[in-house]
């Protein structure tokens, strides 16, 4: 069994806004696995971020980045619930960090709920025909398009993909977001955007 440390409990309180003895309990059934515990904390509502995930966001602001030259830019909508949380620092840092996200890794949804469910019934297809040309098994086959589905999500849907800070892969992009529901106390969700490439 992996060792807990004030460390590793520290940083789960940080991004889920639990107490240390609930962030402990959940380390510890997840063998030191901060990912694994998050998802735990998230299973049994215990999560800041959870609790807040149904409130109305009403509030916010609208963020713009270019990057470099001017040849990139972005243009997104991030959303609280106060007028108060939109003006402060953290909020105004959080919309930076997802429009940098944006213009870095170009998703093209903001979760997997807003995939087209035509688009996904192609991509399953797809996936089939290129499973059945590989002989896979016939009784394996859907459990390996749904990985290559969560893949998939992974790498378009915003809240999905790995924080391009993170070289680990670890934090996604709404883990990032629980941080700051977690400090700040208000439900946060991005509204939508849209990304601006020269020429196209």
């Amino acid at each position: 069994m992996a060792d807990i440390t004030p460390q590793m409990v520290s940083e789960l309180r940080e991004s889920t806004g639990v107490g240390i003895m609930d962030c402990k309990k959940a380390l510890t059934e997840a063998s030191g696995d901060l990912e694994k515990a998050r998802e735990i904390l998230r299973k049994k509502g215990m999560s800041k971020a959870a609790q807040k995930s149904g409130r109305v966001t009403t509030q916010g602001i609208i963020y713009s980045y270019i990057h470099g030259v001017g040849k990139l830019g972005v243009m997104m909508e991030l959303n609280c619930e106060t007028d108060f949380v939109a003006r402060t620092e953290q909020f105004s840092q959080l919309a930076k960090e997802i429009a940098m996200q944006v213009a870095a890794a170009n998703p093209l949804w903001i979760r997997r709920e807003d995939v087209p469910p035509e688009f996904i019934s192609k991509e399953k297809e797809i996936y089939r025909a290129q499973l059945l040309q590989e002989k896979k098994p016939e009784n394996v086959i859907d459990k390996i398009i749904i990985g290559k589905l969560d893949k998939y999500f992974s790498e378009v849907c915003l809240l999905e993909q790995p924080h391009i800070r993170d070289s680990s892969g670890k934090t996604k992009v709404k883990d990032l977001i629980d941080k700051v529901v977690g400090q700040l106390g208000e439900n946060i969700t991005v509204r939508r955007f849209t990304r601006y490439t020269l020429g196209e």
